[in-house]
């Protein structure tokens, strides 16, 4: 593929999702979808399973993010982790994979097990999605790598999900250029407001804090750079970073 076509931090905001897609060209665009499709927003089981089918269909490359892994925690260890995850926007995903009301109606071991037993191929697929996808100059991740490291790669697992500072403000050695989500733009700029990508020595934030009321960004780049940057803002609320 000549062109990759990388899709923000979706957060369970489906008709966004869909509606970015029209800009995809899988002839000639390799998709890759930064991580984070699902919690906060009401739609996470249908974002997964819209994910999955593009992978399966079009080889899309669909990069685990901190809230797929916070997902699969919860159901590994579901009392230790529910508070958490619940202040994280899990609840959204719970209940969209079961119903309305079911975080308060069954019991965490319950709610663990239903969702196994329902879900066990989609479980299974987000397990294996992969940290970093490297194209041409390019590396993209869903939160960042670890630039004191003599080789990017040996990033710890951990920080290619969750990292932030470290990342942000570090020295970037590596000679690519990283495109990451997971920090919505708002924040990177200073001023929880400006929804545009932020870019900064060789590094590039996509997350434009979508499910917040802000925008979802498709950029396609090509071995040049951007070729073009589709921003879809969410009009359906206004700005409420609420994390």
């Amino acid at each position: 593929m000549d062109q990759v076509f990388v899709i923000g931090d979706v957060h369970g905001e489906y008709d966004l999702f869909v509606k970015m897609l029209e800009f995809f060209e899988p002839q000639t665009q390799q998709l890759v979808l930064i991580g984070d499709l699902n919690d906060r927003g009401a739609k996470s089981k249908d974002c997964w399973l819209l994910g999955k089918q593009l992978v399966e269909k079009y080889q899309a490359v669909y990069l685990k993010g901190n809230h797929e892994e916070y997902f699969l925690q919860f159901l590994k260890n579901p009392e230790d982790w529910f508070e958490s995850y619940l202040y994280n926007g899990g609840k959204e995903t719970i209940e969209s994979l079961l119903h309305a009301g079911a975080t308060e109606e069954y019991s965490l071991t319950e709610i663990a097990m239903f969702i196994r037993s329902r879900y066990k191929d989609l479980v299974e697929f987000l397990g294996q999605r992969p940290f970093y996808f490297e194209w041409k100059q390019y590396v993209f991740v869903h939160a960042g790598i670890d630039l004191a490291k003599s080789n990017w790669r040996n990033t710890d697992l951990h920080d290619f999900l969750w990292i932030r500072e470290p990342f942000h403000t570090g020295k970037n050695q590596t000679g690519k250029v990283i495109v990451f989500g997971h920090t919505i733009t708002p924040m990177l700029y200073g001023d929880m407001q400006t929804t545009a990508l932020w870019q900064s020595d060789n590094k590039i934030g996509v997350d434009g804090g979508a499910v917040f009321g802000g925008s979802l960004h498709g950029v396609l780049f090509n071995d040049s750079g951007i070729i073009e940057d589709h921003e879809l803002p969410n009009l359906k609320g206004p700005w409420k970073p609420n994390f």
